[in-house]
């Protein structure tokens, strides 16, 4: 076979294994690795290494938040900035709002990133409205199109879910194959601190991060739990960040229970302090907010133990505008939720991760590619560096130095500034394409394909009832109802 490109003289860096070897590359995808091949273009990448381009499965682009407030980054901005740091796949979220017609809100954000992207991307589903034609007609509708995954809220007051609700959209999930994703966090305990701190004049960006406290994140883990539990739905929680919540997930798997993990780079390289800083803390604040340095170590662990599956940024790009909407009179409560993290993700963990001993290189490329492409319906075409899967790669020099000042986003600020990072994507590849080399983009806007995602077998359902349900006369498993 005539190769279009060969990267050669690099170390190939897979989940499973680290190897010398080429990688040749015809027709968008990898159709060689070996030794001594040639084509019409070669990338020399002696002393570098060869991984699979970075997947994000959590991220917020060109979004408009319960509050009313839009991401600072759209389509063509964000997936620039995650290029130039070595994400090749993103898969953020349609967000469905409480009068929002499910179909109209697909179709919507399809037409935005058609134009736009300059990577491949998925789609998630925020569901905020499950009535009846949202849960008969167009979950499944989505499902069949290629979005096989949705997220639930537990607190916010625009998006939240009852456990009522929850228990419909599992059993949807159940029922048409899909994985859920949840935020959990405990509605009751933050919003009753929330209006105690206000009361009292408390208003500063510090009293985000108290009232969004450690026990909300663990009680709302454990009654989520129970409840994919009833209806046997496999869950992710997301952007898990307490030493409580990741032992809730730990103590579920050890039941054998289908409960996965996810943390960001906010839970490994922020604090609490980070946001005692004034009004000026503002920028700093997401939820869960960043807890301590002993929640930091737990999340390591987790990582290293496979309690926290996967590593993504919740990229939130809120400008100074969404997170300071009053000025200095802005309370807590007002201010848009979120940090920006897209392009720094997988620099931030080489670095700290990979560079500092904590992870393997094999555990940093599954972190961060392939249990994202396995959960979520894309490997093998996502997620490796094999024959016959999308030439998605992204050519690390692991002695390249450098200092975070600023980021390709538009969010104005990176709460990692002055970061000194050793490791950096040089060259990325996208199916193939060069789309950043040395610092430059050279892809096109609209280049990016919408990816159909298929059902997970990693994620699937256990195939069990509830003992008592299953006792009932006339009781139907969520695949019937």
């Amino acid at each position: 076979m005539a190769l279009d490109l060969v990267i050669r003289g690099g170390t190939v860096a897979t989940a499973e294994q680290t190897f010398r070897a080429d990688v040749g590359i015809a027709d968008e995808r990898i159709a060689e690795i070996g030794a001594g091949l040639n084509a019409r273009r070669v990338i020399d990448a002696s002393g570098k290494l060869i991984l699979p381009g970075g997947i994000d499965s959590h991220c917020h682009i060109e979004q408009l938040s319960s509050m009313g407030v839009m991401t600072a980054d759209d389509f063509y901005s964000a997936t620039v900035s995650a290029a130039h740091g070595g994400t090749t796949t993103v898969i953020p979220f349609c967000a469905q709002h409480r009068a929002d017609n499910l179909r109209t809100v697909l179709a919507d954000y399809h037409e935005r990133a058609r134009t736009k992207a300059v990577i491949d991307y998925g789609f998630h589903l925020i569901i905020a409205n499950p009535d009846e034609p949202t849960l008969r007609e167009h979950l499944p509708e989505a499902i069949r199109s290629g979005v096989r995954s949705f997220k639930i809220f537990m607190t916010y007051e625009r998006t939240r879910l009852h456990d009522e609700q929850i228990l419909d959209v599992m059993a949807a999930a159940r029922k048409h194959g899909a994985l859920v994703m949840v935020h959990a966090e405990n509605h009751g305990m933050i919003s009753w601190l929330a209006g105690r701190m206000v009361k009292q004049g408390n208003t500063l960006p510090r009293y985000h991060a108290i009232c969004h406290t450690r026990g909300s994140e663990a009680e709302a883990i454990q009654r989520v739990t129970a409840l994919a539990e009833l209806v046997d739905c496999p869950i992710l929680i997301v952007h898990v960040s307490t030493i409580d919540g990741i032992e809730a997930i730990r103590q579920a798997r050890a039941r054998g229970l289908k409960v996965f993990g996810e943390t960001c780079p906010q839970y490994l390289f922020l604090t609490a302090k980070d946001i005692d800083i004034g009004m000026q803390g503002a920028l700093f604040c997401c939820s869960p907010p960043p807890r301590d340095e002993a929640a930091q170590e737990a999340c390591w662990r987790g990582l290293k133990d496979g309690t926290l599956h996967v590593y993504s940024s919740d990229h939130a790009p809120y400008g100074p505008e969404g997170k300071l909407p009053k000025g200095e009179k802005t309370t807590f409560k007002e201010m848009a939720n979120g940090v920006p993290g897209l392009e720094l993700r997988l620099p931030l963990l080489f670095a700290f991760g990979v560079g500092a001993g904590r992870i393997t290189l094999q555990e940093f490329v599954n972190l961060t590619a392939t249990r994202h492409a396995q959960a979520y319906g894309l490997y093998p075409r996502k997620g490796t560096i094999a024959v016959g899967s999308d030439a998605d790669i992204a050519i690390w020099d692991p002695e390249k130095t450098v200092t975070v000042e600023q980021t390709h986003d538009r969010t104005g600020y990176t709460p990692y500034k002055g970061r000194r990072l050793k490791g950096w994507p040089v060259t990325v590849l996208s199916r193939g394409e060069v789309i950043v080399e040395d610092g430059k983009l050279s892809a096109e806007r609209g280049r990016g394909k919408f990816l159909v995602r298929e059902p997970s077998e990693a994620l699937r359902p256990l195939g069990r009832d509830v003992p008592e349900m299953a006792q009932l006369k006339g009781w139907k498993t969520p695949l019937e109802l």
